[in-house]
């Protein structure tokens, strides 16, 4: 079938170099013009003969919305770098390629880790609504003293791109890193001399912990309550893989017992709802999704999902695909 044939869904707006790329290349495009999630019935009817679907990590698209979209139904180019909000298995048993935006993202999510350590840490949010409340009166010995990262330890769970960005970030601060991985990451370790360990020993070691793996089984709750007791008082942890793999209101417990001194989280086990206890603690700093809000990074997922979308659809391997077995 000829290109201005086929038809392509995108669920919610993108920066506009991914849909011109779609417009251009796709008459018969149609989107959600509305910068919502969609709700299921209509997902459902939005897909109906669709060859390609560009979705975002807020749609579940699942054997259901395959089924909606019919068997024409080519691609779901995802837009994101995690694809646990697809059924890989029911996309793999339909013969749907699935593609995803690894890479662009990596730098942009490693700093907002950081600033998020940092800011949690310091306390800059709290301190910044106590000043913006008038109730800073005079310079304190005792005024809202935090963390410190000079010589302290850093973990890592999760050693791929981003956790290794995140780890290489440490040396300014002239920390020892540790890592959790399902593999060792040699080059990790050459770079900041990393020792790789095992879970218990970096939540018990750790003054920081950064998570970065994916949404899986495995890790669903990596962080449950007898984690978060295994880590040292004065710990800090952060948050900005996908909330699942924290029990979230473990960690609300955590945190109003003082068991971890802070918390920064990007992401959220129920997302978009956040659990009532965090949102009346200090000592957690919250904020919405955006640790890949940049502009350029952003304009790069969209450039890159666009083009992982129309590759497929012109019958080419589509260069970020997932589920390999697929392509034949």
């Amino acid at each position: 079938m000829d290109l201005k044939e086929m038809r392509v869904y995108l669920t919610r707006p993108i920066p506009e170099v991914g849909i011109d790329m779609l417009r251009d290349t796709f008459p018969n495009f149609r989107m959600n013009e509305e910068d919502r999630v969609l709700d299921r019935n209509e997902l459902l009817q939005a897909v109906q003969g669709v060859h390609g679907i560009l979705s975002l990590l807020t749609d579940r698209i699942d054997a259901e919305v395959m089924d909606a979209a019919g068997s024409q139904l080519r691609v779901v180019a995802n837009y994101a770098v995690g694809y646990d909000n697809i059924d890989l298995q029911a996309a793999t048993e339909r013969n749907i390629l699935v593609t995803n935006t690894p890479g662009v993202l990596t730098d942009a999510t490693a700093d907002f880790a950081w600033a998020l350590l940092m800011a949690t840490a310091r306390r800059i949010p709290e301190s910044e609504r106590f000043a913006r409340a008038g109730k800073y009166k005079a310079w304190g010995p005792k005024l809202f003293l935090g963390g410190d990262l000079i010589g302290r330890t850093l973990g890592i769970i999760g050693a791929g791109r981003i956790g290794t960005a995140v780890a290489k970030r440490s040396v300014g601060w002239n920390m020892r890193v540790l890592y959790t991985d399902v593999q060792r990451n040699e080059m990790l370790e050459d770079a900041v001399q990393a020792r790789f360990v095992d879970l218990d020993t970096l939540l018990r070691e750790s003054d920081y912990i950064s998570i970065h793996v994916p949404l899986t089984s495995d890790t669903h709750h990596l962080i449950d309550e007898a984690a978060l007791r295994k880590m040292k008082p004065t710990a800090y942890l952060i948050n900005t893989s996908r909330g699942p793999v924290i029990d979230e209101a473990a960690l609300a417990r955590a945190l109003k017992e003082n068991v971890i001194a802070g918390a920064g989280l990007d992401v959220f086990e129920f997302e978009p709802k956040i659990h009532p206890e965090l949102l009346e603690l200090d000592n957690v700093v919250i904020t919405p999704h955006i640790a890949s809000a940049t502009f350029d990074t952003r304009n790069k997922m969209a450039t890159m999902a666009a083009t992982n979308l129309i590759e497929a659809l012109k019958g080419h391997r589509p260069p970020n695909l997932v589920n390999t077995e697929v392509w034949k």
